[in-house]
């Protein structure tokens, strides 16, 4: 499916961006370059006429990605949160993308929902509304329970797209082994597993069971945070190509004019947006990983409803230390910190001097603390960052490609809300209080106990463990296999101290 063959799915791109109107729009979005618009022009112009036409109400750019299939319009969602990097015309137009994309018929869907849960949409709902928001692989409806007369919202995937996702993701694993074969210098990036990773996220997507999961788990985790509500889910009208959830009733999030109509502060709803996030990430490790616009709502009472749990964001505890350590280095501007966590973590090759790295760092948050608050940025720092480590020698950590792309698209959100919003003042608080928890001697005992409780179910074979490495000990004289042994009788010394530890901890 990767091969030579997706070359035709490329040079489509180009001629649909040329066909629809959107190559000019784009280019000076992004400030292009005479070299980078000569080079585009020239490769697109002359197969303009192979382009897709897209539907013709849409804008330019809107249409171009629309006719080009999901993963392009999951790329223009993204954007569309960042009007100081596309600026605010490109960044409004693209808004659409976010839940307002053509819908399909009612009656299919209904066909759908019957398929799948094997029910009769007229017995089970007292209505079915028609679509009331149309994203890039599904739509959704308002329905009401004939049982209970509850408002529920109805998600289901739209006919066929499992199969549109697929040709576009293969022509960007076809891309992504083009670049590694072509440049020596980005397999550091290693963009083959940057793709794998973004089509695991996607295909989790395309299975609403695995939505439901994830949207059940975050509620629990974030039941108690204030001016922030999860939809519940209903897991009887729930399947793989539908999910039911409570409906939740407010204002988007991308409606300025609305939020102001209805007395919301944008200024805190902006500084809580960053923080709610913030706080689940290093938290709980679950955090919700397409926070756009279109994926939020404000309440009557000024709570922050979330919903659209496709796309859902893990990371272990260690790695939540290791960034928010990394985060609080920056804030505190304590770069000689913020080295040797990146050296600790093994991010950056051991063979690489921490002083120079640190100053290299300096060079980096330095520039960005020295702005006033509307051009601190996030986007900025990273982008920053990722010249420095490219330097230093430092592999993309693709657990984080995530977490950090959801940090950019928050700051947009944050930003469309308040302009003037200061992104580490308000992150402040909260990492200062992971690290507090996470890192401070009430942790690091925590640490000690956690493990101790691991070692003692291993007590029972301590002794036969010892015996039998006191047995390969005397059998093998060999150097290394000396190092070995002495290795598996400290590690069992070890551990044995913790246990006597964890003892002594319960007596205490």
């Amino acid at each position: 499916m990767r091969g030579p063959h997706n070359i035709w799915r490329l040079v489509r791109t180009g001629a649909t961006l040329e066909r629809a109107g959107a190559m000019n729009v784009v280019l000076d979005a992004f400030e292009a370059g005479t070299l980078l618009r000569f080079t585009a022009r020239t490769l697109a112009l002359p197969f303009r006429w192979l382009g897709y036409r897209g539907d013709a109400s849409l804008p330019p750019t809107t249409r171009a990605l629309t006719a080009l299939g999901p993963a392009y319009i999951k790329f223009g969602q993204i954007l569309s949160t960042r009007p100081d990097v596309v600026g605010d015309d490109l960044a409004r137009e693209l808004r659409v993308l976010q839940d307002q994309l053509p819908a399909f018929s009612v009656d299919i869907a209904k066909r759908e929902v019957e398929h799948e849960l094997g029910i009769s949409v007229d017995e089970v709902f007292t209505s079915f509304s028609e679509p009331v928001a149309a994203a890039s692989l599904a739509q959704v409806h308002k329905a009401v329970l004939r049982s209970t007369g509850e408002e529920v919202a109805v998600k289901v995937l739209r006919p066929g797209v499992e199969k549109a996702f697929r040709k576009d993701i293969d022509a960007f694993y076809f891309a992504a082994n083009m670049i590694e074969f072509l440049s020596r210098k980005s397999r550091r990036l290693r963009p083959i597993e940057v793709i794998e990773h973004f089509d695991g996220v996607v295909r989790g997507e395309l299975d609403l069971r695995l939505e439901s999961a994830s949207a059940s788990e975050f509620a629990a985790n974030t039941e108690a945070d204030e001016g922030f509500t999860v939809p519940r889910v209903n897991w009887q009208l729930s399947a793989r190509r539908v999910m039911t959830l409570q409906w939740a009733e407010g204002t988007n999030m991308g409606d300025n004019a609305a939020l102001d109509a209805a007395g919301h502060d944008r200024n805190a709803l902006a500084t809580r947006v960053l923080q709610i996030f913030l706080s689940q990430a290093l938290r709980d490790g679950l955090f919700h990983g397409d926070m756009h616009q279109g994926n939020l709502k404000v309440a009557a009472n000024g709570d922050i409803i979330a919903y659209d749990f496709g796309i859902m964001g893990s990371i272990d505890e260690y790695t939540r230390r290791v960034y928010a350590e990394i985060l609080y280095g920056f804030i505190k501007r304590d770069y000689k910190r913020v080295a040797e966590v990146h050296f600790e973590a093994g991010y950056v090759p051991a063979n690489q001097d921490v002083d120079e790295f640190a100053r290299a760092l300096r060079a980096v948050g330095e520039p960005i603390f020295g702005m006033d608050a509307s051009r601190i940025s996030m986007a900025r720092l990273l982008s920053y960052l990722f010249e420095v480590t490219e330097r230093f020698g430092m592999q993309t950590r693709t657990e984080l490609i995530l977490l950090q792309r959801t940090m950019v698209v928050v700051e947009g959100v944050a930003r469309s809300l308040n302009p003037n919003v200061d992104i580490w003042a308000d992150a402040r608080p909260v990492v200062e209080s992971y690290i507090k928890n996470a890192i401070g001697p009430k942790a690091v005992m925590r640490d000690l106990m956690r493990t101790a409780r691991v070692l003692s179910r291993f007590g029972p074979r301590l002794p036969e463990m010892a015996e039998a490495a006191l047995v390969r000990q005397g059998k093998n004289f060999g150097e290394a296999e000396e190092v070995r042994s002495t290795s598996a009788l400290w590690a069992i010394a070890g551990a044995a101290v913790v246990g006597a530890a964890w003892v002594a901890t319960l007596f205490i």
